[in-house]
């Protein structure tokens, strides 16, 4: 007799399943969206605090046969780029072979858009012959944001010399960077940028302007820009909601002179489209996979890196 209808039997009918945790009170509709089209069946937990975790992991891993387990993904959610890679850690560690499940932190779809960024600047850099990231400046203006520092934290791992940018005089850039120092192991810097003044000095002979602010708010002009004119290279804007991030830059730009020396602007759906097909990409791959696989900022980043070479 056949057994392929049991779900626990290990035969070929056993859904693919996407489990969605998240510390927020709701889940994300766009990434509920990419899932079902990548051919996940969905369910969501709301409240997910650290410490839930475990439990949850093992209880989504031992309802399944072993040779089951790679078609069940812990998808992990939220606002906090350091909480969503403690909970992904805590989903793996709390797994064992033969049970192991995959696992997917984007939180806020930062992990995803911002991997999109750098690999975006890094074309461009391709494209105008001008070499990689490695020693460039790097600015992230709207740097409070997971974004911001998800984009910083990718350029600094690649060898480049970031300076995340506050709008406000709180210490939450400054904490960001000792934290991601702390525990990524990399070398940024903080700067306050409440006036167009303070941004100006911040934009000083940079090369790369990421303007990551939230939708809706321009976070950087022209002018303020036009300090850096004699090196700047790349500007990207991930705002796609009018007024734009960067004065000035389309949303639709991708590689236009921005006639601020030889700087070339990037916009928001240029960014999104990599963005996109990053996320679609990676589900896809746990979708089809026989074997269980950790993805997080950093495998965002190899597979936006090779969709934009593409």
């Amino acid at each position: 007799m056949s057994n392929d209808g049991d779900p626990k039997s290990g035969g070929n009918a056993a859904p693919r399943i996407f489990h969605f945790l998240t510390p927020l009170p709701n889940v994300s509709p766009f990434d509920v969206n990419m899932a079902i089209d990548s051919g996940f069946a969905v369910a969501s937990y709301t409240g997910i605090a650290l410490g839930d975790v475990t439990a949850l992991t093992q209880d989504a891993m031992f309802s399944r046969a072993p040779q089951d387990a790679p078609k069940t993904c812990l998808f992990i959610g939220g606002r906090d780029a350091a909480l969503a890679m403690e909970m992904a850690e805590a989903a793996r560690k709390a797994m064992f072979p033969p049970f192991q499940n995959s696992v997917f932190a984007d939180p806020n779809g930062a992990f995803t858009t911002a991997a999109a960024m750098i690999a975006c600047v890094e074309r461009q850099l391709r494209r105008d012959g001008v070499g990689t990231l490695a020693g460039r400046r790097v600015v992230v203006i709207g740097a409070k944001g997971i974004v911001g520092g998800i984009a910083g934290l990718i350029a600094a791992e690649a060898g480049a010399d970031v300076t995340l940018v506050a709008h406000d005089r709180s210490s939450t850039v400054a904490e960001k960077v000792a934290d991601f120092e702390k525990r990524f192991h990399v070398k940024m810097s903080a700067a306050v940028g409440s006036t167009s003044d303070e941004r100006k000095a911040a934009l000083r002979d940079a090369e790369v302007v990421l303007a990551a602010g939230r939708a809706g708010v321009q976070v950087v002009s022209r002018d303020e820009l036009a300090a850096a004119s004699g090196t700047l290279k790349v500007v990207v804007d991930v705002n796609a909601v009018p007024p734009l991030g960067v004065e000035g830059l389309a949303v639709d730009a991708d590689g236009v002179p921005l006639g601020i020396g030889n700087a070339k602007g990037i916009g928001a759906l240029a960014v999104g489209n990599i963005k996109f097909k990053t996320q679609h990409r990676l589900l896809r791959r746990i979708h089809a996979a026989d074997k269980a696989y950790f993805i997080a900022y950093r495998e965002a980043y190899e597979a936006a890196k090779e969709l934009a070479a593409s």
